[in-house]
């Protein structure tokens, strides 16, 4: 299955241009490797509202199956990305953050410092990961192997059940 995927990048630094954004480009590899296709792809400074914005308008768009977002979702002042994430969606998914965090946990300690938060609005799966390219790469592919399905469900897809395992 191919997924139409969003990726935003939120940083500060980034978007004033004093570093370049190196966790987009990985992901969107990543993404790549994976047969899906990205859709839309953006840069916006750590802020509520733009953050929030970009988010409504690509869910609302049905251009996109899963947005995925960088950066953000730590301890700092100006992370905020899932408080953002929090006032777009309609049903949280916090399956995909515990899973992450779980996963990461057996990596490092600072794992349970991330805030990152998943849920879905209308039709599109919106998930929140960590900026860094590395630890980004690590929770993607913790949550590669049930975005499919994911989307097939969002989707009403009647298929969607022949993967279910039979008790």
């Amino acid at each position: 299955m191919s997924l139409r995927i969003g990726l935003l990048t939120i940083s500060d630094r980034a978007a004033r241009g004093e570093r370049p954004d190196a966790s987009g480009p990985a992901l969107e590899e990543a993404l790549r490797q994976q047969g899906w296709h990205i859709a839309q792809k953006a840069l916006v400074p750590d802020d509520f509202d733009a953050i929030r914005a970009t988010l409504a308008a690509w869910a609302d768009s049905d251009q996109m199956d899963v947005i995925l977002t960088t950066g953000g979702t730590g301890f700092a002042r100006r992370d905020i990305t899932p408080e953002a994430t929090q006032a777009v969606i309609e049903r949280p998914a916090p399956g995909l953050a515990e899973a992450m965090r779980a996963a990461s946990l057996t990596i490092t300690p600072h794992a349970m410092l991330s805030r990152a938060a998943a849920g879905i609005r209308r039709q599109t799966l919106i998930v929140n990961l960590p900026g860094s390219p590395r630890a980004a790469l690590e929770n993607l592919a913790v949550i590669i192997p049930v975005l499919p399905h994911a989307v097939q469900l969002l989707q009403e897809d009647p298929s969607a059940e022949t993967s279910h395992r039979l008790a």
